[in-house]
């Protein structure tokens, strides 16, 4: 049986119980105040980066019954975690930046803009303004040359291995988001396991000779991998694949109908943007398809999965494949000496190649597939 069929979305949502989670004491395993890179604070007050404060890591699910998450997490905390872990590991600005600006261009919701431009696979269609929108803002620009930086070396962080690099490897993004993801989306995480898995990470040389973030030990590689994996699929059910495509069909609606622009989903926060749509849809009682869409997402608590689609005009359904997002990560092995240089040099190998449990697993995470559609009754 496949590792992750017993694991249905009522059961990730209550596998573990509810903790608190403290931000700021998370900012501080990733980053201590003595080390603490102060150039950041000015770039954190330019109203182009504090816009992301009003926008959620999670997609817009904070919006739906359907879940049950455990705190907010804006996409200016997530970009402000990938700061503090680019500069813990490399010390270097100019990589720092690039990891602060990278979500500059998230719009509401965030990755809900991919899926309603048809981009559930990949998830990068929300990346396309960035570079536009770092050499447009005269503040931003202004701070780059106070730090003897340009536009070229901040606004594509995929140039820097240890900021962004493909699944499935470690980078600072992809570390950074699931440690808040599991903490608020099914309490997987709390501050000690990150602060054992953080604090067992260096920098190792991948099979392309490459900078990637890896584990010194097989024990914090093995609790990480199977962690991530876990939010990972909480990723791939139909439930969330649902949440996001119908969110995604509401926005198409409400740009259609003018009742938001292009513009607010880039200008408005979510809390805005849904204020505006229950005074729009919920309190005049109009019975639109976009209004019963809208209720839709707000209200549910569960959905049907199903080998085929139902009624269209008593059911939203939806059946997509999706980013799949794993780890398989680099695990240090024992030192040896390089008789040229005299030196010691740290080998590594991918977990799947020391541990047979967790290989077993990233398989199982990808051969996985929930039932063919998900169905949601329309209110």
């Amino acid at each position: 049986m496949n590792f992750f069929e017993p694991y249905n979305w009522q059961r990730m949502l209550n596998e573990h119980p509810a903790v608190m989670f403290d931000i700021k004491k998370y900012f501080e395993l990733l980053c201590p105040p003595a080390d603490w890179p102060q150039f950041l604070n000015r770039y954190l007050e330019l109203p182009v980066l504090k816009r992301l404060s009003g926008i959620g890591l999670l997609c817009g699910t904070d919006w739906t019954k359907l879940y049950k998450n455990r705190f907010y997490y804006s996409r200016l905390d997530h970009s402000k975690g990938v700061a503090l872990i680019i500069w813990h590991f490399t010390h270097d600005k100019a990589q720092t930046i690039a990891g602060l600006l990278h979500d500059i261009a998230t719009p509401v919701f965030s990755h809900v803009s991919d899926f309603r431009k048809g981009d559930a696979l990949t998830q990068t269609a929300t990346e396309a303004p960035t570079s536009r929108i770092i050499r447009t803002d005269k503040e931003l620009c202004q701070l780059l040359a106070e730090d003897d930086l340009t536009p070229e070396q901040v606004e594509d962080y995929h140039i820097y291995p240890v900021a962004d690099n493909e699944i499935p490897q470690l980078s600072a993004d992809r570390l950074e988001y699931m440690f808040p993801s599991g903490a608020a989306l099914d309490g997987s995480w709390t501050l000690n396991e990150i602060s054992f898995c953080y604090n067992n990470l260096t920098i190792l040389k991948n099979e392309n000779k490459k900078d990637e973030l890896g584990f010194k030990s097989l024990e914090a590689a093995e609790l990480y991998c199977k962690k991530f994996c876990m939010i990972g699929h909480i990723l791939q059910l139909n439930e969330n694949k649902l949440a996001l495509h119908l969110l995604g069909q509401i926005m198409n609606l409400t740009e259609k109908e003018g009742i938001l622009t292009e513009e607010d989903f880039m200008t408005l926060s979510e809390k805005e943007v849904m204020e505006r749509l229950d005074s729009t849809l919920v309190s005049t009682g109009s019975n639109t398809v976009l209004t019963r869409l809208y209720k839709t997402f707000r209200t549910m608590t569960s959905i049907e999965h199903t080998s085929n689609s139902l009624d269209e005009k008593e059911y939203f359904c939806v059946s997509l494949k999706v980013k799949q997002r794993y780890i398989n990560p680099l695990v240090a092995q024992n030192s040896v000496n390089n008789s040229d240089s005299k030196s010691a040099c740290t080998t590594a190998k991918r977990l799947s190649e020391v541990s047979k449990e967790l290989k077993g697993v990233i398989e199982d995470f990808l051969a996985y597939s929930d039932t063919a559609y998900g169905c949601v009754k329309l209110v």
